[in-house]
């Protein structure tokens, strides 16, 4: 028998059904990723497993003694008291009379108090009766396993921190199927990659929401997927699953395409006297009505954000230069002697511990804090657009439409004109939903939203930090492509590392201690030149480059995926930059050329001064990513 099963379960809020008539059968041993748009119903259906609320029919059955355990996507406002009672909380009443137990031994005065005394005395029995003298230690020890102090006021711990904290909760109970609502929120690097180690080795079986592909190919060994009311399974890993997806959705396109000539063809031949024939035809006229019904019921699939950046006019070639930036805060250096500089079109990736500072680095270069030491020096027409993790931008009382019209009905968008309704339909807010509060929306909805309003205005350098956190998948790849093709400069702080692969040139990696260091690449290009575990070297030490920070690596490594893009476009781009060049020299050696207007003189003559910095900047890439290239064939 399943361990858990749903058989034709269908659940909503009202109008189409999030979930329509599911079935569902999960094994032990089974660890499951389970994937669908933002708003589909993914943490409603493990809520339902989870016991929080009934479905509004069909049936869930459990094998006896079957228990589940559930780690839900945001961190419980109400949550307080240490760690040891935060995890005790998730044994339930022993658990609470253990954290009764523990306060009343700590308290000196109770022998002086007879009902008090009883009352620990009463807590004493309680514990002896259900053997909680072995629970204490339990919690210690996976607290302990997880890097946690027992003692630490939870309401003083970070985001990341928190979530550590509740995994434990949720994993105390040692339950037979374990729930997570999108795990990594939240989560820096090292604390995702702690997690999947420690899932891997202790955990059996799971049921999981998450948009960090790294993790789900990791942990996942079968993928279920929620989309438009139904759950589709896969029995493979995430990789199988993107393989097997794309062949179903195009044979479900093929179908519906065959079904549509077909219904149309019928209807043709309806209108074209069917009363002559009803008694030889009844059975087609009844099929075809069997037809129009199966159109009806069919559910379009949902579609896809359209998100596009206005870019502003091009900003100078230096955006932004740092030197000796020096940081710290109550004592602990944030960021030591560090030297950058950022010229237009690089897009850089920041990573870190939460609480490294990563945010901070940001304020500090686009010089909305200053640092104890340094300077900071930014190039000419900077238009900057700023994504906030925290959502400070949002105002969470106002309607979605009042975020982005700020009161008028029309925005204008890359020179055009639009109403506010139609632009957030772009971003899959209907119109009854853009008149919603904003406080209602889920995290999705709202980074989504949150994109939908920096993309209003012009920009040439976007500044994101955390970006990724809520987003589906789908629109994940959306936002990835359409930084790919932004031609301005990016500043990304992100937890996820295949979006970081995807599409940084270079990354910021704080080593600890205020060392912060650059390396080409995304996240597994920095996995592979990052120094051994030794005293990180002194910042005196360091090369004196245009980055000051950089870290060459020791040994051959493999081309990034952006690298390996630029390794084939650069042959073309230099060519396409020596035939303008040729162009202007052609022009220039015209007599006529000097009886222009001084102004397009003047242009003319300083586009070809920066062509040919374009040219030997984009030689000396490519040179630099043939040599790599050719040392790890």
């Amino acid at each position: 028998m399943a361990l858990i099963g749903m058989r034709d379960v269908s659940w909503g809020l009202g109008g189409t059904p999030l979930l329509d008539k599911v079935s569902l059968q999960i094994e032990k041993g089974e660890r499951i990723c389970l994937l669908g748009r933002n708003g589909v119903g993914k943490s409603s259906l493990i809520k339902l497993l989870n016991g929080d609320f009934l479905p509004d029919s069909g049936e869930i059955m459990f094998q006896q003694g079957a228990t589940t355990a559930i780690l839900e996507q945001e961190v419980p406002s109400h949550t307080k008291g240490s760690l040891f009672d935060v995890v005790a909380l998730g044994l339930g009443d022993i658990g609470r009379v253990l954290i009764r137990y523990r306060s009343l031994a700590g308290d000196q005065s109770l022998h002086e108090n007879p009902e008090r005394f009883a009352g620990y005395e009463a807590l004493q029995h309680q514990l002896d009766a259900s053997n909680g003298w072995a629970l204490a230690p339990r919690i210690e020890d996976l607290l302990a396993r997880t890097g946690l102090d027992p003692k630490l006021d939870f309401d003083t711990l970070s985001a990341g921190m928190k979530r550590r904290a509740l995994l434990c909760r949720a994993m105390i109970r040692q339950p037979d199927l374990l729930l997570l609502d999108e795990p990594t929120n939240h989560l820096d690097i090292d604390t995702i990659v702690w997690m999947e180690e420690y899932i891997a080795k202790n955990i059996q079986t799971m049921l999981f929401v998450s948009h960090d592909r790294a993790f789900a190919k990791r942990i996942a060994n079968r993928i279920l997927e929620l989309d438009r009311g139904r759950l589709l399974s896969y029995a493979c890993d995430y990789s199988t699953y993107l393989i097997r997806r794309e062949a179903d959705a195009q044979s479900e396109e093929n179908q519906n395409r065959r079904f549509d000539k077909k219904l149309s063809a019928e209807e043709t031949w309806i209108r074209q006297g069917v009363k002559a024939r009803r008694t030889r035809n009844e059975g087609r006229v009844q099929a075809l009505k069997k037809m129009r019904e199966a159109y009806r019921a069919r559910r379009s699939e949902i579609g896809r954000v359209n998100m596009k950046v206005q870019e502003a006019e091009r900003s100078g070639k230096l955006v932004i230069e740092a030197k000796g930036i020096n940081y710290s805060y109550a004592g602990v250096p944030y960021i030591k002697n560090f030297s950058t500089v950022i010229m237009r079109g690089d897009k850089i990736g920041l990573i870190g511990p939460n609480g490294s500072g990563k945010t901070t680095l940001l304020k500090i270069l686009l010089q909305e804090i200053s640092p104890e030491s340094g300077s900071v020096r930014h190039g000419t027409q900077l238009q900057v657009a700023y994504f906030d993790q925290l959502r400070a931008q949002l105002d969470e009382n106002k309607t979605v439409v009042q975020n982005i019209g700020e009161g008028n009905d029309f925005i204008e968008v890359n020179g055009q004109k639009r109403h506010v309704i139609s632009y957030l339909q772009d971003f899959l807010f209907p119109p009854d939903r853009s008149r919603t509060p904003v406080h209602i929306l889920s995290g999705g909805e709202k980074n989504r939203l949150l994109l939908a309003k920096l993309f209003v205005k012009p920009a040439n350098v976007l500044v994101m930090d955390e970006p990724t956190n809520d987003l589906d998948a789908e629109t994940l790849e959306l936002l990835e492509d359409l930084l790919l093709d932004y031609s301005g400069t990016l500043l990304l702080v992100s937890h996820d590392r295949i979006f970081l692969n995807n599409v940084v040139t270079s990354t910021l990696a704080f080593e600890g201690k205020g060392l912060v260091c650059e390396y080409p690449g995304g996240y597994d290009d920095w996995l592979l030149q990052r120094p051994a575990k030794e005293p990180a070297p002194r910042p005196e030490a360091k090369t004196q480059k245009t980055h000051t920070a950089r870290l060459k690596p020791d040994k051959p490594r493999k081309l990034g995926f952006k690298e390996q893009r630029d390794l084939k476009a650069l042959p073309d781009t230099i060519d396409e930059l020596e035939n303008e060049q040729k162009q202007l020299l052609a022009a220039m050696s015209d007599p006529s050329f000097y009886k222009k207007d001084k102004d397009e003189i003047a242009s003319i003559t300083e586009r070809l001064k920066v062509i040919e910095v374009e040219i030997a900047t984009a030689y000396r890439r490519w040179e630099e990513l043939d040599t790599i290239a050719e040392a790890w064939d």
